[in-house]
C-alpha cells in the first residue's frame, strides 16, 4: 500500500527562504510567518495522510456508481468530504463577506498540494467548486453572490464547469447547447454536455453547474456563447433548496484513471439558467474559471509525481538486487538495494529535481495572481498570462513521464496493481488532457501569449533573468553551476523566438509545428531559473548558520544536477524548431 508524507521543510523553504513571503508588499502576506504557515501545511499534510491517502485506492478500486439517477461516490468520501468542509479546507482564500478565510491564494496552492497528491480524484470535488466561486465572484451579480457563494464557500453546495460537447472540445464556437430567454430574466438551457467532472455525486446538498451556451440569434462562432448558472436544484428566494432544475446525468464515463471522480455526461432539458456576466462573453467569465484551473491541473501533475517519487525512494531503499559496481555496501546481506545503482539514482533525481523546480514554480505563480488581485499589479497579470499555458502544459506533461519513470523503480512490481503505483501514472495522465489539452496549450503560447501587448511580457521576463545573472555574476559559487547554463538556456529560447519572428510570418506552420517544443524550453528555463534562485537562497541560509545543513546541501545539489543534467535539453528543443515545418507537413493526410 503507498503512503504519502507532505514534504513541509520544502514548502517552507520556497514560502520563507526563497519567496520570503512575509517580507512582500502584498496585502495579508505579511501575515505569513513561517509559524502560522507551518501549522497550516503540517495540518493539510496531516488530513491528506491519514484521511485521504487511505481512500485513494478505495476511490480507484470502487468507483463511482450511478444508481436511478444519483451518483454514489466511494466508501469513505462522504465522510472525508465532511471533514474537508468542517476543517475550513474548502475556504481558505474566500471572501470573508461570504464566510471565507481570506487568506492568500498562495496560501490555498501551498495547501491542495497534499490533497492533489494524496487523493487526486476526491480533490477535485472541492477544486472545481472553487474555479466556479471564482467565476461567480468576480463576474456575478450582488445577488448572484449573496444567492451562492456562501454555500459554495463551505462546499455544503459545489460547483462544476460544462464546456465540452460529443461534437466539439476546443472549438466551442461549434457547441449546440441553446439558452431560450423567458422574458423574466431566466433562460431555458437545453443541450448536452459531456466529460462533466464532479457532474453528480452525493456529497452536496446542491450542485451549481457553470454551463456555456448560446443565445438564438447571437453573433455566429465563439462570439456568440454566454455562460450561464445552473443549479441542480432552484434556490428559493429564502435560500433554500426548492424544485429539482432540468438537468440529469445521463451516464458515468468509464476513464483510465481518476475513478473516484464522477466524470458525467449532463443533460440539459430546458433547465432554469440565470446569465452570469453579460451576453456573448461568456467566454470572458469561463477563463476565470479555466486560468486558475490551469494552475491547479499543473500542480495536480507534480503533485502525482511527487508521491510517486516518495513511493519510488522508500522501494529503492528497500528492495536488494545485484551489488555495486564499487564494491558491495552491504556484505552482511545477499545483495544491496538497488538505489546504490546509478541508473535507478539517475531515475530519482530527474524525478527529485523536477518536482522541486515544479514546487517552486508554481507556488511564484500563486504569489503573481495574488500580485494581480491583492495589489492591482499589471506587470504580475501579463506575467502569469504568459506563464499559465508553460505551468499547465510543461508540468502536467513532466508530471507525467516522472510519475511512470518512479513506476520503472518497481520493475515488474510496478505493473502490478496491488503496489499502487500504476495508479498514480493514469491518474497523472488525464492532466495533459483536461482544461485544454497541451498541445493547445502550446499554441495558446506560441500563437498569442508571446505577442501580447506588444511582446512585453515575454521580453519582461527575459529582463528577468537577465537581471538575476547580472547582479549574481560575482558569486563564483552561483556562475558555473548555475548563472552560466541558465545563460545559455535563456539564448536557446531567445533564438527561438527569433526563429519564429523570422520565419513565423512567411509560414505560420514554422511557428505552430515547433509550438511543444517552444513551450517544454520555456519550462526548463522556467524551471532553471527557480533553481538557481533557490540554490542562491540555500547558500545564503548555510551562511547565517543554518541548523539543517542536510537539508540545505542537498537542495543545492538536486538543483546543480537539474543545470547539468535537464536543463540542456533546451538545445535538443532549438535545434527542432529550427528544423521548421517541412519535415512536420511533408506526408499527406493519407499517408500516415
Amino acid at each position: 500500500m503507498p503512503s504519502y508524507t507532505a514534504p513541509h521543510k520544502d514548502m517552507q523553504f520556497i514560502l520563507h527562504d526563497w519567496l520570503r513571503v512575509s517580507e512582500q508588499d502584498i496585502p495579508g502576506y505579511e501575515d505569513m510567518d513561517r509559524d502560522f504557515t507551518g501549522a497550516v501545511l503540517e495540518e493539510a499534510g496531516k488530513v491528506a495522510s491519514e484521511v485521504l491517502m487511505p481512500l485513494n485506492a478505495v476511490g480507484d478500486t470502487e468507483g463511482c456508481v450511478l444508481e436511478n439517477g444519483v451518483v454514489r461516490t466511494p466508501t469513505g468520501f462522504k465522510e472525508a468530504f465532511q471533514q474537508m468542509k468542517d476543517g475550513g479546507w474548502t475556504a481558505m482564500d474566500c471572501d470573508p463577506e461570504y464566510g471565507g478565510q481570506g487568506l492568500p491564494y498562495l496560501m490555498h496552492t501551498a495547501a491542495q498540494e497534499p490533497f492533489s497528491s494524496s487523493n487526486m480524484a476526491f480533490n477535485m470535488y472541492q477544486g472545481l467548486t472553487h474555479g466556479a466561486y471564482s467565476a461567480i465572484y468576480i463576474h456575478g451579480t450582488d445577488d448572484q453572490k449573496q444567492t451562492y457563494l456562501p454555500k459554495m464557500t463551505t462546499c455544503e453546495w459545489t460547483g462544476t464547469m460544462n464546456l465540452t460537447e460529443p461534437h466539439c472540445g476546443t472549438d466551442l464556437g461549434l457547441m449546440r447547447t441553446k439558452a431560450e430567454p423567458q422574458g423574466d430574466g431566466t433562460f431555458k438551457v437545453s443541450g448536452q454536455k459531456i466529460f462533466i467532472s464532479a457532474g453528480e455525486h452525493d456529497m452536496s446538498d446542491n450542485i451549481i453547474h457553470l454551463v456555456l451556451a448560446k443565445i438564438p440569434g447571437g453573433p455566429d462562432g465563439i462570439k456568440g456563447v454566454s455562460l450561464f448558472i445552473v443549479p441542480k436544484f432552484i434556490v428559493n428566494d429564502d435560500g433554500s433548496v426548492g424544485a429539482r432544475n432540468g438537468v440529469s446525468v445521463g451516464s458515468i464515463e468509464e476513464k483510465m484513471g481518476i475513478h473516484g471522480n464522477a466524470t458525467c455526461v449532463m443533460n440539459y432539458d430546458e433547465a432554469t439558467g440565470y446569465l452570469l456576466g453579460e451576453e456573448h462573453k461568456g467566454m470572458r467569465a469561463m477563463f476565470t474559471m479555466m486560468n486558475e484551473a490551469r494552475l491547479g491541473v499543473g500542480l495536480q501533475g507534480y503533485a502525482q509525481a511527487e508521491v510517486a517519487y516518495q513511493n519510488a525512494v522508500h522501494y529503492a531503499n528497500d528492495r536488494l538486487q545485484g551489488r555495486d559496481v564499487t564494491g558491495a555496501k552491504f556484505p552482511e546481506k545477499a545483495a544491496d538495494p538497488i538505489i546504490v545503482h546509478p541508473d535507478v539514482r539517475r531515475n530519482l533525481m530527474d524525478q527529485k529535481s523536477f518536482v522541486e523546480g515544479a514546487r517552486a514554480f508554481t507556488y511564484w505563480g500563486a504569489h503573481l495572481i495574488d500580485r494581480v488581485h491583492r495589489a492591482d499589479d499589471k506587470e504580475a497579470d501579463g506575467l502569469i498570462s504568459l506563464m499559465t499555458p508553460v505551468l499547465k502544459g510543461f508540468l502536467t506533461d513532466k508530471g507525467f513521464e516522472y510519475a511512470t519513470a518512479a513506476q520503472q523503480v518497481y520493475g515488474g512490481h510496478g505493473y502490478i496493481e496491488e503496489w499502487g503505483m500504476s495508479q498514480f501514472a493514469r491518474d497523472a495522465r488525464i492532466a495533459m488532457i483536461y482544461e485544454g489539452a497541451n498541445g493547445v496549450q502550446a499554441l495558446d503560447l506560441v500563437g498569442r501569449k508571446l505577442a501580447q501587448d506588444g511582446g512585453k511580457h515575454v521580453m519582461a521576463f527575459f529582463e528577468m533573468i537577465k537581471t538575476f545573472i547580472k547582479e549574481n555574476d560575482g558569486n563564483e559559487a552561483l556562475k558555473s553551476d548555475f548563472l552560466d547554463p541558465l545563460k545559455a538556456a535563456s539564448k536557446d529560447l531567445q533564438a527561438a523566438g527569433m526563429y519564429f519572428m523570422q520565419n513565423g510570418m512567411k509560414n505560420p506552420n514554422n511557428a505552430l509545428a515547433g509550438s511543444n517544443d517552444f513551450m517544454h524550453m520555456m519550462g526548463h528555463v522556467c524551471l532553471g531559473l527557480v533553481w538557481a534562485q533557490m540554490a542562491k537562497a540555500a547558500m545564503e541560509a548555510l551562511e547565517a548558520g543554518a541548523s539543517d545543513t542536510t537539508f540545505y546541501e542537498t537542495k543545492i545539489a538536486t538543483g546543480r544536477y537539474y543545470m547539468a543534467r535537464q536543463l540542456p535539453a533546451t538545445s535538443m528543443h532549438l535545434a527542432r524548431i529550427n528544423t521548421g515545418a517541412d519535415t512536420v507537413m511533408a506526408l499527406d493526410a493519407a499517408n500516415f
